[in-house]
């Protein structure tokens, strides 16, 4: 969870661009990011892949009104509302953008290829049909934010109490990374979005990074570097953090949904 899942950027700047905020080449840009381009395939009236502006345009001209994310995991479907062949295919992605206003939703596919250091990213999004109803167990900003405030706490205890220190170079190099993102005052949301959902996106992510550390095989117990980490260890420390990781997956979501979720209260 150290950066934004790709169906978060489209959903954050999929909004900002329905609202107005930023234009279609901005929106683009944010959204493919790094990758080298992204194309959606099975959109309605089109015979193949199209590009993502075209895509965009299309959708919010088919009723598409906002962009929510789902980020499920196997037993969570958190952020689903079916059918089930979407549900699977954004399982199998572990993520998905869904189309608030009419019935579509789209679930990345990436291909990589190049050497190590070199390697390039295609992404095609397939759009798909999806049920309208409400997303499966996501939490209102509030209830994410006091849910992360004790997922932070009990992070703390379960890595005490398992005997895991965050320290070595490889987790020194990523809370460096964590903190230089913060302090180039990057835009974690797209325009449009509450102040509130920005704090618990960037809750979200750090208590991502503190499980992504403690899943890390570089860390031995005692918080040596290098040391020896048995199977059963890390069993243990993914037993224990799963319910941290479940509430940070619930707060990302509920963060970049919120801007769907404030049209909503504004409708009545």
């Amino acid at each position: 969870m150290l950066s934004e899942p790709r169906s978060g950027r489209l959903a954050a700047w999929g909004n900002a661009l329905l609202a107005g905020l930023v234009s279609p080449d901005e929106a683009v840009l944010a959204i493919v990011g790094d990758d080298a381009v992204h194309r959606v395939e099975g959109l309605p009236g089109e015979r193949g892949p199209v590009g993502l502006t075209l895509a965009l345009g299309r959708l919010r001209a088919l009723g598409v009104a906002g962009w929510r994310v789902a980020l499920p995991a196997p037993g969570h479907p958190l952020g689903l509302s079916g059918p089930p062949e979407f549900n699977a295919r954004a399982l199998d992605a572990e993520e998905a953008a869904v189309g608030y206003g009419a019935p579509f939703g789209l679930v990345p596919e990436v291909y990589e290829a190049g050497p190590e250091g070199d390697v390039h990213v295609e992404v095609v999004w397939h759009c798909l049909p999806v049920r309208e109803a409400p997303p499966a167990d996501v939490p209102s900003l509030g209830e994410a934010e006091r849910e992360l405030a004790e997922a932070l706490r009990e992070a703390t205890v379960v890595l005490t109490r398992l005997d895991v220190a965050a320290s070595g170079p490889v987790a020194e190099a990523a809370l460096d990374a964590y903190r230089a993102r913060a302090e180039a005052g990057r835009e974690v949301l797209a325009p449009g979005y509450p102040p509130r959902a920005v704090r618990v996106l960037e809750m979200a992510q750090r208590v991502g990074l503190l499980v992504s550390l403690a899943y890390s095989p570089a860390y031995g117990i005692g918080g040596a570097h290098g040391g020896a980490v048995s199977a059963s260890e890390m069993a243990a420390r993914r037993e224990a953090l799963r319910p941290v990781e479940r509430v940070a997956r619930r707060a990302q979501v509920a963060a970049f949904n919120a801007w769907v979720e404030e049209r909503e209260r504004e409708r009545g």
